[in-house]
């Protein structure tokens, strides 16, 4: 692979190091019950031991989100990635590549992941959940559960992380819109803790009894309003968006449990969609018409969609002209940023939404992630200098709002 001076001054250092949009902890068994409300004792997430191996509930259901909720062993970071990029060579089986090690402490101790920072030649991280990301769908039929859930992990992850830890690991607390007026309160909490973003599932907001409804509600305007008012950008993270239902319809698995029973027809009709249809609503409910300030970042969803997603609204923009205040591009472009896949064309990414909205996201320590994430740079083939320098580093921290 030939790399270029620029990408070679940047893997040493001769730039700002760069910040990295997408990494993530491995939960302690206890995130979500060292400060649960005894009242949701056994509504929310309950750790069950039978021998040796250790299970999680939800809601009195078999939680599998994460098959192995102690994360020892874990999955080597970045064994995955011929897998993802579609490049296994012809007679390799695709399950050979998965790895498992013992865990690392660096992953559950911030003190340790600042050293590990240092020896990645980053100049800090956005951390984003691991097993968090399904409980908002395991508990989607009870809303107090959820809020209580939330609230529970969000101050784990303060006592164990910090949002702004030494202004280099900023760890993303979760928030649901799930019920507006505790989302609001929520906030209001976190502002006091320095927040710097928060991390909101890519799904419809569920309302219990198996209902939900989109983010372009007039319900939940409270809680836009309450983030545009502290200057809060959500980033919309990968999570369990409740779209095996989907596969459903095609015979596939209703549930979503990684790494078992894998259905390659699911994969292809979920794919994206959970994020497409996200920031469809976004646009087309008028959220960012009504809250013009508001900013969203995409983290882990690739960046495929973004094309697709501005294809149809224009074309929707053309039927019916009276919902849209200007061209869904536009909007796109002053309110979005993408993290992309590594595997993906990101010049086009960058040619369509700017520059000034990609981010670095190396999704380090997960098996999909790269092994070493500035590795990333080597990807932005026929990008300027000043345009690594904004996808590397400077994107994020404006996004985040610290000095870097």
């Amino acid at each position: 692979m030939t790399i270029t001076a620029s990408e070679q001054q940047v893997a040493k250092g001769k730039y700002a190091l760069p910040f990295d949009c997408d990494n993530h902890y491995y939960e302690k068994i206890d995130a979500f019950i060292r400060h649960l409300d005894p009242a949701f004792k056994h509504r929310g997430i309950q750790v069950v031991k039978q021998g040796t191996h250790t299970q999680l509930l939800a809601g009195g259901r078999l939680f599998e989100f994460v098959p192995n909720p102690t994360f020892d062993p874990v999955i080597v970071p970045g064994c995955q990635d011929l897998l993802f990029r579609g490049q296994i060579p012809e007679g390799v089986d695709p399950r050979s590549l998965m790895k498992v090690e013992p865990l690392n402490p660096a992953y559950q101790n911030r003190d340790l992941r600042l050293e590990m920072i240092d020896q990645q030649g980053l100049s800090g991280v956005l951390l984003f959940p691991t097993l968090a990301c399904g409980v908002e769908e395991a508990l989607h039929d009870d809303v107090g559960a959820t809020m209580a859930s939330i609230t529970a992990f969000n101050t784990w992850l303060d006592e164990d992380w910090g949002y702004s830890y030494k202004d280099r690991i900023m760890a993303a607390p979760m928030l649901s819109f799930a019920d507006p007026d505790e989302a609001v309160k929520e906030i209001d909490r976190l502002v006091t803790r320095n927040v710097r973003i928060v991390s909101v599932r890519p799904a419809p907001v569920p309302m219990g009894r198996g209902q939900s409804r989109s983010f372009g509600h007039p319900d939940y305007d409270k809680v836009w309003a309450k983030l545009e008012e502290h200057d809060i950008p959500v980033g919309f993270h990968l999570s369990d968006s409740g779209y095996n239902r989907f596969t459903a319809f095609w015979g596939g698995p209703e549930r979503f449990v990684p790494f078992r029973n894998p259905s390659p027809l699911g994969q292809v009709i979920v794919a994206d969609r959970a994020i497409h249809d996200t920031l469809a609503s976004l646009i087309i409910e008028g959220v960012f018409t009504r809250h013009p300030k508001l900013r969203v970042a995409s983290i882990e969803n690739g960046s495929d969609w973004v094309y697709l997603l501005i294809k149809r609204l224009r074309k929707q923009a053309n039927q019916t002209p009276r919902v849209f205040a200007e061209d869904p591009a536009d909007t796109i472009r002053k309110h979005l940023w993408v993290a992309p896949y590594y595997e993906e064309d990101i010049r086009k990414l960058a040619d369509t939404v700017g520059a000034d909205r990609v981010l670095f996201g190396s999704d380090w320590p997960h098996g999909e992630g790269l092994a070493n994430p500035t590795d990333f740079v080597h990807e932005l083939k026929g990008f300027t200098e000043s345009e690594i320098d904004q996808v590397m580093r400077t994107n994020v921290v404006n996004l985040l709002g610290i000095d870097h």
